[in-house]
């Protein structure tokens, strides 16, 4: 019996080519193709500045370090989160401070964060998870009077929408992934986008070892002693290749097709699943998903998950367990300073459904079959 994968990368032909272009050109380190999706993807959002980056976790870091988290400050961050999110805040010795989120869209809200706020939090990491734009504006009105600044974690967010823009597009530093479980994939890859200059500056600057001058502006001056770079503080090696800016320019084009199709089958889910699909996640009333991942609670009763995605397996399904808790892990483990309790009822009772571009109308009966028959 075939397997019918959580995930499949909508990439093609077109991306073959891309690469392979990339590749013929003998520029394939970070250079026009870098330059060129950088600024295709802010005119997507409607956003002045985007700086290309390995990760999505190193776009978090940056970010992070530019908008001034240093060692001894806190930041307020979603346990319920790939655990990046609270590593890019250690990265910069600082502590995350775990916040509980709301039911219904697994993100963290005003309630949730104000108790945690201190005179030592520098910042709050709010969270799109899994695609589901948080109410950054909620979370700005209460952290920027107190002079802590909101960045947004729009790892999953490509393609949501926010208030009528594009998720990420209103604030003033947000990080985007283009991991392979993403929409928008170029292998691996992340994006900054800020409203700043002086800050984009300060990005692209970073993110090549600190250099004044990146290795495509030396090469466009003509190379050799003409021009002279300096390192005025100490950077990363967090580029991103030609050859993956090409695939990415490739697969903005294909996004909102990207998005409609998956919102498409998480409504048809929605529909198949009836009674089941009271627990399954949904638009907020504040904006779009783009269903980067399909996700709903087990019921009561239900079997342990692990039985459930063991019985599933058997029956050709590949789902997988919901959304990690990263205060349960070891790194992060006994440093909650409040219960967590939604955090904990998702992390243990959500399971992530088959959801992607080419799945057909009977794959997506054949999950929903699986599930009602190891439901009951």
């Amino acid at each position: 019996m075939s397997t019918i994968p959580v995930m499949i990368p909508w990439l093609g032909e077109e991306e073959a080519q891309a690469a392979a272009e990339a590749v013929r050109s003998g520029w394939v380190a970070q250079g026009p193709r870098v330059a060129e999706f950088e600024r295709a993807f802010a005119e997507h959002l409607g956003v002045p500045h985007a700086v290309a980056v390995s990760s999505c976790t190193t776009a978090l870091h940056l970010a992070l370090l530019v908008a001034g988290v240093g060692p001894g400050d806190e930041v307020v961050v979603p346990s319920l989160s790939f655990i990046a999110t609270a590593n890019a805040v250690a990265y910069l010795g600082a502590t995350p401070v775990f916040a509980d989120v709301e039911r219904a869209t697994g993100n963290l809200t005003p309630a949730t964060v104000e108790p945690l706020l201190t005179e030592r939090t520098k910042a709050v990491l709010a969270v799109d998870q899994g695609g589901i734009p948080v109410d950054l504006d909620a979370l700005r009105a209460l952290a920027e009077p107190r002079g802590v600044r909101v960045v947004e974690d729009a790892a999953c967010a490509a393609g949501a929408r926010y208030r009528g823009r594009p998720a990420g597009a209103s604030a003033d530093l947000a990080a985007y992934s283009f991991h392979p479980r993403k929409l928008l994939t170029t292998g691996e890859g992340g994006m900054i986008t800020c409203q700043d200059g002086e800050l984009a500056a300060r990005l692209r600057r970073l993110r090549e070892h600190g250099m004044s001058v990146s290795a495509a502006d030396r090469h466009a001056a003509g190379g050799g002693a003409a021009v002279v770079e300096t390192y005025d503080e100490v950077g990363y090696n967090y580029r991103m290749t030609d050859i993956q800016a090409a695939i990415g320019l490739v697969q903005l084009g294909k996004l909102p097709a990207m998005v409609a199709r998956r919102r498409e089958l998480a409504e048809r889910y929605r529909e198949l699943l009836g009674p089941l699909a009271e627990t399954l996640v949904t638009d907020p009333a504040h904006g779009q998903g783009n269903y980067q991942s399909c996700w709903l609670l087990l019921p009561e009763g239900a079997p342990e998950r692990t039985e459930v995605l063991a019985r599933l397996a058997e029956a050709g399904v590949s789902a997988r367990r919901g959304i990690m808790a990263a205060h349960l892990e070891a790194p992060y483990k006994g440093t909650a300073r409040v219960p967590l309790p939604v955090t904990e009822l998702i992390t243990g009772r959500s399971l992530i459904l088959p959801l992607y571009h080419s799945l057909t109308e009977q794959q997506q009966d054949t999950v929903v079959a699986a599930l009602r028959s190891v439901l009951g």
